[in-house]
């Protein structure tokens, strides 16, 4: 799981191949990557592919919610 959260302190850690790195949940910002066609969490520069639900769960815990939805009617979709 590449992603930890603590729901008394608001504080999350992502986790991935090459590093950990914690922060508030107020300093997450949840992205929609067309090209992996998921969503990641992005804190500095660490970029984490993350399931819907831990998206959800971060949303919850206080992250900004930026993702987009990808719909194959779109102009350009990679759908």
């Amino acid at each position: 799981m590449p992603v930890e959260i603590d729901a008394q302190t608001q504080r999350c850690t992502l986790i991935n191949d090459q590093q950990r790195l914690e922060g508030a949940a107020c300093d997450i910002e949840i992205v929609t990557d067309e090209r992996l066609r998921m969503s990641v969490a992005v804190l500095g520069a660490m970029h984490t592919p993350i399931t819907e639900i831990e998206a959800d769960a971060l949303t919850v815990a206080g992250a900004v919610d930026s993702r987009r939805h990808l719909k194959n009617t779109a102009p350009g979709s990679i759908i």
